[in-house]
Formats: C-alpha cells, structure tokens, sequence
C-alpha cells in the first residue's frame, strides 16, 4: 500500500515553491499581500469590503477570492472599490499557490499597494498551503463560539493576526472573551489581534490604521 505521508509532503514541496515564486512577484511589484482566512460566515467579505472603503483613497486594493462557486464575495469586493480577481476552485477546501499563480495574471500589480487573498471558508486545510502573502489574518466570529482555537490549532498557531468580529453580538451570545484570548495566546503568544464589528464600525479603525502601517513598512523597507 502506497504511503501516504511521502506523497503529502511531496505536495506540500511543490506548492511551496509556487508559493516562493508568487511572493517574488509581490516583492518586485512592491505590493503587500495578506491572506485572510476563517470558517465560513465569519465576515471576511465583510471585513474586505470595510477595508477596501476605509482605505479608498490611502492604499490602491486588489483582491483574490476563493469560493467553491460563484462570484457573490468577489462582486461584492469590487463594487466596494477594490480590483477583484474570482477563484472557483470547483470543490477544493482551499487555495494553493498555483491558483493565486493564475489569479495574479489577471491583476495589474503596478497600479496597486495591496492585495488582499479571501481563502476558502474553512478551519481545517487553508493553513497547510502557502499562497505566497506576506502575512497570514485568520477572522473568528462570536457566533462561531469561544473554543474553536482548541478545536482547531493549526489555524490560530502562526497566523500574523486574528480579527474577531461581531463583537456587537456579545450580548446575545455566551462567549468567554477570556477562555478564547487564552486559547491564542497558547497557540500563539504575542499575536496582533482585533476586536471589531463590520456592521457597526466599532473597532474598525484600528484594524486599518494597523494594515496600512504594515503595508507602508513593507513599501519603505
């Protein structure tokens, strides 16, 4: 019986190197790239369409979106301002660097500061695979509930930052802010995290302030 392991890592290899190959282009083109991951109903279309509108005017937006189907999160991108690029990866739980490979063709990396990557809706696989960002954003929602970085580790341990969003439903829903910071921080000590709502505004500023600081070290690095 074939081994199971050798033939994973094997696959994890090449989406590396494609992963390399697509941060060589964000470098040479001087734009930052994130990737934003979550489960799905999370926000971070939400999150992206805040961000692109409270940026206009700031930083040049482009964005990549992963859905199994349909173009609903890209549209809504774009008619938030930003350039966007649709990836349908036809029942694939996420994306690999060879997809973004084929979505930055489709992107004039000259004429933007920042790209922003909307993986697959999905707390298992999105962390495996590379993509070629400059930094990993993973979104936790309240109505998700406080224990997923117990459930799911590999997602909060090496993210750059975590967004939690929906604080606005707090008094509506049992969720120990405290059980749930602790999670991550065990996971990942020191990590930049967020506490937001996309439909208020509340907390949004920070979360903006902080990205295009990240972007503008980039450019001047």
């Amino acid at each position: 019986m074939p081994e199971r392991i050798p033939v994973v890592e094997k696959i994890l290899s090449a989406n590396d190197r494609l992963a390399l190959e697509n941060q060589a282009r964000f470098e040479v083109a001087r734009v930052f790239a994130i990737n934003i991951m979550a489960s799905p109903g999370a926000g971070k279309t939400s999150l992206i369409e805040q961000t692109v509108r409270g940026l206009a005017g700031r930083l040049r937006v482009g964005m990549i979106n992963g859905d199994i189907a349909t173009s609903y999160d890209a549209d809504r991108a774009q008619a938030a301002g930003a350039t966007a690029v649709q990836i349908n990866t036809g029942g694939a739980c996420h994306l690999d660097a060879g997809m973004v490979r084929s979505a930055l063709g489709q992107l004039n990396l000259a004429d933007l500061d920042l790209v922003i990557v909307e993986n697959v809706g999905n707390l298992v696989c999105p962390a495996d695979f590379k993509l070629g960002t400059h930094q990993s954003l993973l979104v936790a929602s309240i109505p998700e509930g406080d224990d997923k970085p117990y459930k799911y580790p590999g997602m909060y341990r090496g993210v750059d930052a975590v967004v939690i969003n929906k604080i606005d439903l707090l008094p509506y829903v049992p969720f120990r802010m405290d059980f749930f910071k602790q999670g991550i921080e065990v996971l990942n000590p020191g990590v930049v995290q967020f506490e937001l709502s996309c439909r208020t505004g509340e907390g949004l500023p920070a979360w903006l302030d902080w990205l295009e600081r990240q972007v503008q070290t980039f450019k001047t690095a």
